[in-house]
């Protein structure tokens, strides 16, 4: 009804464009507006100023000959001032926005290697945004934002960079495990040092201090009983020490079988072998 009294409403975030007789005539704002169509006044259509976005997928190859899918998003809009140029001068516009977006990235793309796509989407996108700004502006569009919102290398090659980034975590790995072990054995054997010092330390005060007892057995035996010798006090405290010993190996529970000779004059053998084995092996040390 209000077309037929030349009457028509314009929505909010969209302008209308007017004709008068086949040529352009006006831009109408938002709101009621009335069109004398007996003056040959008509509306050409709508032109919505809402922000749209685009997405556009592009293949194309890196330096090294990978090939990958670049998606990039494009937010644009119609420009108020510009909508006649917007309505008439573009018949498709997401084609001509998507020609101008393959045209950038085709250039931009090969001339980087794969990692250095990933690395500089930013630079790309800012490309792209710069190119269409320059093209789409005689258009009365204008480009909002530009983003590089997806790489997609071939399936075959993110495995590949998958199975790359795993090789060098588990080099680095083994190289962690590998200083670790060595760390390990190296206490280890310091430690094993610092026992096997500490036990002969230990053997040797114990073999020390059986010297200083027998000297000083020797030397009271001496002084509270006259007329003994060194050898008479050394042959007694070998026969005490043999007679220890085998009261050792009887209490023993576990101890093997021992055949030995016993006797006064076994004894004596014994006391004699001991003595003369450490009188050689004395002079075997001065030698």
């Amino acid at each position: 009804m209000g077309n037929l009294f030349g009457c028509i409403q314009v929505d909010q975030s969209t302008v209308a464009i007017t004709e008068r007789f086949g040529k352009y005539n006006e831009v109408l704002e938002p709101g009621c507006h009335c069109l004398p169509w007996c003056f040959g006044s008509q509306l050409a259509g709508h032109l919505s100023l809402r922000l749209q976005q685009l997405d556009v997928r592009c293949e194309t190859k890196t330096k090294d000959n990978v090939f990958v899918n670049v998606v990039a998003s494009i937010q644009y809009r119609a420009l108020a001032h510009k909508a006649n140029d917007a309505f008439y001068k573009l018949s498709n516009t997401r084609t001509q926005i998507q020609a101008y977006v393959f045209d950038v990235i085709r250039a931009s793309v090969p001339k980087l290697n794969l990692d250095d796509v990933f690395e500089q989407k930013n630079e790309i996108a800012k490309a792209v945004e710069e190119e269409l700004e320059k093209a789409m502006s005689a258009y009365g569009f204008e480009i909002v934002q530009t983003l590089i919102v997806d790489i997609e290398p071939d399936e075959q090659v993110k495995r590949a960079m998958n199975e790359i980034n795993a090789a060098a975590r588990m080099r680095v790995a083994t190289n962690e495990k590998a200083e670790a072990e060595k760390i390990l054995q190296i206490k280890r054997a310091e430690g094993e040092a610092e026992a096997k010092y500490l036990s002969g330390l230990g053997i040797a005060r114990q073999r020390q201090a059986i010297v200083d007892g027998l000297r000083d057995s020797v030397l009271g035996f001496s002084v509270n009983v006259p007329g003994t010798t060194a050898k008479d006090v050394m042959d007694m405290v070998l026969v005490t020490q043999y007679f220890d010993t085998m009261k050792e190996i009887g209490a023993t529970s576990k101890s093997s079988a021992v055949f030995i000779p016993h006797g006064p004059g076994a004894v004596r053998d014994v006391a004699s072998q001991i003595r003369d084995g450490l009188l050689q092996g004395s002079a075997s040390a001065h030698q």
